[in-house]
This record gives C-alpha cells, sequence and structure tokens, in this order.
C-alpha cells in the first residue's frame, strides 16, 4: 500500500470519526464499534510513521509529529473553552462542543478519552525521537 493511499485513508477515517462523533451516548456493541473506529483511526499514521522512519524520511516524520502536537494541544484548549462555556449560552457551548470534536478526532467518537490522547502522544513521542536522534529536532 502506497503512503498516498494511506494519507487518504487516515483522512477518511478522520472524517468518519468526527462525523460519528456526533451520535448520542451509543449502547451496547455501538459503543464497541466506535472504540475499534477510534483505535483502527491510529493505524494508517502509525504505519506512515513506521515506514518514514526505516525510509529515514523525516519530512513525513515532521508532518506526524507536527500534526499529533497540533492534535493534543488545540485538544486541550478545546477541553477548557467547553469548561469555560459552562455558565454561557447553549449555543455557545455547542459551538465548543464542535470544536472539540473536531481538534480531538477520534476522542468523542471512542468516548474513552485517554486511549485517544494516549496514541496521540505515542505518534508525537516517536516521531520527535526519531528526529531528535537523525539529528534535526527542529
Amino acid at each position: 500500500m502506497r503512503n498516498k493511499t494511506l494519507v487518504i485513508l487516515w483522512a477518511a477515517a478522520y472524517c468518519l470519526c468526527a462525523a460519528l462523533s456526533f451520535f448520542p451516548s451509543p449502547e451496547g456493541a455501538q459503543h464497541k464499534a466506535l472504540v475499534l473506529l477510534a483505535l483502527l483511526f491510529f493505524l494508517p499514521g502509525g504505519i506512515l510513521l513506521y515506514r518514514a522512519i526505516r525510509a529515514g524520511n523525516r519530512v513525513i516524520c515532521r508532518r506526524i509529529r507536527l500534526l499529533s502536537a497540533c492534535s493534543l494541544a488545540l485538544t486541550v484548549l478545546a477541553i477548557i473553552g467547553n469548561f469555560l462555556t459552562y455558565s454561557a449560552s447553549a449555543s455557545a457551548g455547542m459551538v465548543m462542543h464542535i470544536l472539540l470534536v473536531l481538534v480531538s478526532v477520534p476522542m468523542v467518537c471512542g468516548q474513552v478519552w485517554v486511549i485517544s490522547l494516549f496514541l496521540w502522544a505515542c505518534l508525537l513521542l516517536t516521531s520527535h525521537r526519531y528526529l531528535r536522534s537523525a539529528g534535526n529536532a527542529c
């Protein structure tokens, strides 16, 4: 499978997870399927990073590092924003929730937030460690 195909699969998984994040609290088999989907979301990115490290491709490693750092940082900001809109209007809360869903995919979709945050952190630290060991820690 080519890298371009993996990028397209990752983008499609992003769209699917973002869309499924807006469904009300699923239970039973639906919940398990969403958790599995949230885990599978990281598969294309992990394969891309693995291939990039094996091939010495710093460009892909930098992109994955930037993407994961942005996702983690924006997720923290969106969570704080959600807390700050507690006493605001319902529409302000909805806007902040939508922003949280979009920047933290697949966290809300999988509903087990720690898994998503952990896997984004794994991508971030693995790519950063490789770039640092390759002498390019920009």
